[in-house]
């Protein structure tokens, strides 16, 4: 069974170059332009995995991670950001993230933490 990933930014070139990496890599993957889009959707049941911008229009990734988890899901996050402050990184970590990598990131880097977030996500 493929494993879905939600990639939530909102800048278009960075969905597409995530969604183009991950799916190289045999994973499914949805794209959403906002967290707002992506709450709207049915695909927070179905993905293994969310990556998300930590700075977007609207709800930021970190005001998601926290909803998501008051709503009961344990989904792993991941979050990208081109503004990596250690504030940012604290509020990300304490909301519950699974790992955070700066813009631009190496494409192993983000596989290497996929894979150990669906692992971590299919063992418990």
């Amino acid at each position: 069974m493929l494993s879905m990933i939600s990639v939530i930014d909102d800048d278009a070139s960075v969905r597409a170059a995530t969604d183009n990496l991950l799916s190289s890599q045999g994973y499914l993957v949805r794209t959403f332009a906002s967290a707002e889009e992506f709450l709207q959707s049915p695909q927070l049941q179905a993905c293994a995995c969310v990556i998300a911008d930590v700075q977007m229009p609207g709800m930021s990734g970190v005001e998601l991670l926290t909803h998501v988890r008051a709503q009961g899901h344990s989904t792993p996050f991941i979050f990208i950001t081109a503004f990596p402050e250690d504030s940012v990184r604290d509020r990300a970590w304490r909301a519950g993230a699974f790992g955070f990598l700066a813009k631009p990131f190496a494409a192993p880097n983000l596989i290497k933490l996929v894979e150990a977030a669906i692992s971590r996500g299919n063992a418990g």
